[in-house]
């Protein structure tokens, strides 16, 4: 792959009308405005990162964790494009690696059901576990688009919103360059390809040859190994590790302002990512102020820019291999040794006493809870769109999903993409009245 092919301002929906802007701002930069204005980058504020939506303690959601993703990857880009803009001179729009990196971080987390990634379970666990799997007894669907439903991917789901024609809207849906539709795409495969164990995909079927339009413009290649998946498009690493980044340091905050982990462990967690001199400094500095909060925020900004330095100088180091197609690894693996122990104990910290917590795991149990009634009511409304609750039910939805394409397949994911864009509260609320738990004015 090359850089000249890989960096394009062609628009996915308006590509006949690509040209040259006569104003300041860049096409990229143009993505990132266009995301951050949008609806459902709006209704991030009201899903789920890890931790419960905030009482008397603000933590993340899924909008803040995004806007602080966009801000590292904004550095990365900038970092990485400083670093080879003496071999890479003569290529156009590198210089604008940040702001292509920024904006696709902000879309990465858009296809998120409720709920965090409990959301995402709920809704393939109902195909693949629930009343769902008599749907494919009763109805014709192609292996790929089962695989699709059972194997639900919030990462294919972001990719779907951001190129569907929903009904109503213009051709391409958000209408943003092939560079940042490209750099959200971390798994650059169908379901039907994805790893047994993780499940993991980029595109769903139909949006399967969206994706290969994109590929074949940019110049993105077929896997040696795998012939039938795509390499990664080289700027996903750094918006891959600008999530790493995120939300594996930022959840341990969270969690010591929870008071999930003391101050002592966070702190302790915090200076294992340097070493004797540079940790002799932070203590140092830590002391000139008293208040915990504050000390564990200046140490989670110095591992954070020392995060960003390093996986930037890996990029460098590894980019032949990322154009080349044979980088098979993030960027965060490939760190010092000290700093890739020190994520890793982070990581086991974070499995054992935070993503366990009651706190937790009483959000995931109850959003999986109302995401399968949801789904049982709203799957069986477009299968029986005939009935009287259907039709009732149906009235619910806005127009601008397909209930009534001409496939089943169709059909449920007009469903998905209903939930998928509801809000915790949203969905908390229409379950309450679907179920008769809540009724207006009484």
């Amino acid at each position: 792959m090359n850089w000249k092919q890989l960096l394009s301002t062609k628009r996915f929906g308006q590509e006949e009308y690509h040209a040259h802007r006569e104003d300041d701002r860049s096409e990229f930069q143009r993505d990132y405005d266009r995301l951050i204005f949008s609806s459902p980058f709006r209704r991030l504020q009201n899903k789920t990162q890890v931790f419960p939506l905030p009482g008397s303690v603000f933590v993340h959601n899924r909008l803040t964790h995004s806007l602080e993703v966009a801000s590292v990857g904004r550095s990365l880009g900038v970092n990485v494009a400083n670093r080879l803009k003496d071999r890479r001179n003569e290529t156009p729009y590198f210089e604008e690696i940040g702001s292509i990196v920024s904006a696709a971080c902000l879309a990465h987390d858009l296809g998120n059901p409720p709920f965090g990634h409990s959301g995402e379970k709920a809704i393939a666990t109902y195909f693949s576990e629930g009343n769902g799997q008599m749907i494919r007894e009763n109805y014709r669907f192609s292996d790929e688009e089962w695989k699709d439903l059972v194997c639900f991917e919030g990462n294919a789901n972001a990719f779907r919103l951001l190129t569907h024609q929903f009904n109503g809207r213009r051709p391409g849906g958000f209408v943003l360059t092939y560079s940042t539709l490209a750099s959200i795409v971390k798994y650059p495969y169908s379901s039907i390809y994805s790893d047994e164990k993780k499940q993991k995909f980029g595109f769903f079927e139909s949006e399967k040859n969206d994706f290969e339009r994109i590929a074949n413009e940019l110049g993105i290649q077929h896997s040696a190994a795998y012939p039938d998946r795509f390499v990664r498009y080289p700027l996903v690493y750094l918006v891959e590790a600008a999530d790493d980044i995120c939300y594996q340091i930022m959840d341990i905050e969270d969690a010591h302002k929870l008071k999930i982990l003391t101050s002592e462990e966070t702190i302790g967690l915090f200076l294992n990512f340097f070493d004797d001199g540079k940790r002799a400094r932070r203590l140092e500095t830590l002391k000139m102020v008293t208040d915990v909060n504050e000390q564990v925020a200046y140490l989670r900004s110095s591992v954070i820019g020392l995060l960003i330095d390093q996986c930037s100088e890996a990029f460098e180091k590894h980019e032949k291999a990322i154009l080349d197609g044979t980088f098979d690894s993030s960027l965060i693996k490939k760190l010092p040794e000290r700093s890739v122990e020190a994520y890793k104990t982070c990581s086991k910290t974070a499995v054992a006493k935070i993503y366990r917590s009651s706190e937790v795991l009483d959000v995931e149990l109850s959003g999986y809870k109302i995401i399968l009634t949801l789904l049982e009511h709203l799957v069986a409304a477009v299968l029986s769109p005939e009935k009287a609750y259907s039709q009732q039910l149906l009235m619910r939805i806005p127009e601008q999903y397909e209930t009534t394409s001409s496939t089943v397949y169709g059909k449920i994911m007009s469903v998905l993409d209903y939930i998928s864009g509801m809000t915790d509260i949203y969905a908390l609320d229409l379950y309450r009245k679907i179920t008769g738990m809540s009724i207006p004015g009484l």
